[in-house]
């Protein structure tokens, strides 16, 4: 199942990582570079809805595509948050907050699926809600400009992503306390 639609879907949010990135980099106004990153990344972060949604109406779920869908948001979502940074738009806090967690939880998940207990960190609610909130805040700083000639999205972007950055440790500290009593079960 590595040439599906949903798993090629999956691997366009991937090769948009160095694209996202690029369009900083290209001679154009500054506010034309905002809204092309700003476009591309919901296109792309929309990819995970559809490749999910085409997985299971066209029956092509797999266990790679399981495996790829959520490195692949993590991805775009961690590539984002540096060039962010790297703009002056996102706090390193911030990005550290957010990439520590992704970083510590992948490992957790890994290392709970070698004891067998991988379903007691299965992804919460909490985790979703977190995922939506980035995936909500990183366009606004993306485009960092007056929506509408009301909404300032920089404003609305930074608040978002602390929240965020609040609810990728409520939800880390959710799945370790899911994980602890696994851990303690096989370390002694």
């Amino acid at each position: 199942m590595f040439y599906t639609i949903p798993t090629l879907l999956t691997w366009t949010r991937i090769v948009a990582i160095p694209l996202l990135a690029a369009v900083f980099y290209l001679p154009l106004d500054l506010q034309i570079r905002n809204t092309l990153a700003t476009t591309m990344f919901v296109v792309f972060a929309l990819t995970d809805w559809l490749d999910g949604y085409l997985a299971r109406k066209l029956n092509q779920t797999s266990a790679f595509g399981a495996f790829l869908d959520p490195v692949a948001d993590k991805f775009l979502v961690c590539s984002s948050l540096l060039v962010l940074v790297h703009l002056g738009r996102a706090d390193v806090f911030v990005a550290l907050i957010i990439i520590g967690r992704e970083i510590a939880i992948s490992a957790l998940r890994e290392w709970m699926a070698q004891i067998g207990a991988l379903k007691s960190v299965a992804v919460h609610m909490l985790g979703k809600i977190k995922t939506t909130t980035q995936m909500v805040a990183i366009p606004f700083l993306l485009y960092d400009y007056k929506l509408f000639g009301v909404i300032d999205t920089g404003y609305l972007g930074q608040y978002l992503i602390w929240i965020a950055a609040v609810l990728t440790v409520w939800s880390m500290i959710y799945y370790l306390q899911k994980a602890v009593p696994h851990i303690r079960a096989k370390v002694q």
